[in-house]
């Protein structure tokens, strides 16, 4: 059931995004079927250049790993190896060194094409075949393009199956939602702005290959919590380590991800996002876990904008209980 719901929930959430784009271009005479088709081409405009910007921060940190790993294991051994002989436990390193560097050579290739293939194929497919992910890659467009076309018609419709008695209560809170999920993607727009410009100066002053490339991408996982910013300290770490071995640019890039932090956390996202959607942090990361379980890498993405809507469904239910005498009774 989860791979069949999977490409419509994507394509809903993604015209969401993308129709305050298309609302302005009809504002500017441009028919809804050109101004759906101009939208949709930004935002694959958009999704193309963070894949680009993904590559090219493969093709920077490959290279480097594959040249640097002999002198990392050779100093690992000069720091280790003594103090294993102590214990009297001994290591192969020629070994070791030529296995791990066949091994990482097998593994990567110098122009990333294998390992973007290979990721490609786990974004689209969620664990399906080649096929069916070209097949729902399509379906997302198609069902994105109309949505965006009749918008107002689909809700016209959805407004009609609900009891008249019920209208006003779902529209109430389906402007919360929406209210919502607006200040929440308008808050992160902005915040990725910003920390993407940070996070690329930063890298940038301290020396690191392919900053912009990595500031952007550290920006942009700034949408998954928690983990999003671990994976992107983690690689700014790994990218330091590649370039400049052990010194004060591990100091630079910890002091910069510090700062991005104490920026992010206590100014930009209080202020631009507010609290963003309310969740403690526990149920942020169940609401991660459960969704990338049901839908995959889609379900990460779309977790947090799930999870508002259902916050606003579980006040206004627990609003309805404590209010109700056999509560208060």
């Amino acid at each position: 059931m989860t791979e069949i719901f999977t490409p419509f929930l994507t394509a809903f959430i993604l015209a969401y995004a993308l129709r305050p784009v298309c609302l302005w271009l009809e504002k500017h005479r441009l028919p809804r079927a050109a101004a759906a088709a101009i939208a949709m081409i930004i935002g694959l405009g958009i999704l193309f250049s963070i894949l680009s910007l993904f590559i090219g921060l493969l093709k920077t940190e490959i290279p480097l790993i594959k040249s640097q790993l002999p002198s990392w294991i050779e100093n690992t051994q000069a720091w280790l190896g003594p103090r294993l002989s102590e214990f009297h436990i001994n290591f192969d390193w020629v070994t070791l060194k030529a296995s791990a560097s066949q091994k990482i050579a097998e593994q990567l290739n110098q122009n990333a094409d294998t390992l973007l293939s290979s990721t490609l194929d786990t974004v689209l497919m969620s664990g399906s075949s080649v096929i069916a992910g070209f097949v729902n890659s399509v379906l997302i467009l198609f069902v994105m393009f109309y949505l965006l076309i009749d918008w107002d018609h689909f809700f016209q419709l959805v407004k009609k199956a609900v009891p008249l008695r019920a209208q006003e209560t779902i529209h109430h809170l389906t402007m919360h939602a929406d209210g919502l999920l607006s200040q929440y993607l308008r808050g992160m727009l902005i915040v990725i702005s910003i920390m993407s410009v940070f996070y690329s100066v930063g890298l940038g002053i301290v020396g690191i290959k392919g900053a912009v490339a990595l500031g952007i991408f550290t920006a942009l996982m700034i949408v998954i919590p928690y983990i999003g910013i671990t994976l992107g300290f983690s690689l700014a770490v790994v990218a330091a380590l590649l370039q400049f071995g052990p010194g004060t640019e591990i100091i630079g890039v910890l002091i910069i991800y510090a700062l991005g932090q104490f920026l992010e956390g206590f100014f930009l996202t209080p202020r631009l996002v507010g609290e963003r959607i309310g969740l403690h942090p526990v149920a942020v990361l169940f609401a991660l876990l459960f969704f990338g379980k049901l839908f995959g890498f889609f379900g990460v993405l779309l977790a947090l904008p799930i999870s508002a809507v259902s916050l606003v469904l579980l006040q206004y239910l627990w609003s309805c209980y404590t209010q109700s005498a056999w509560y208060q009774k």
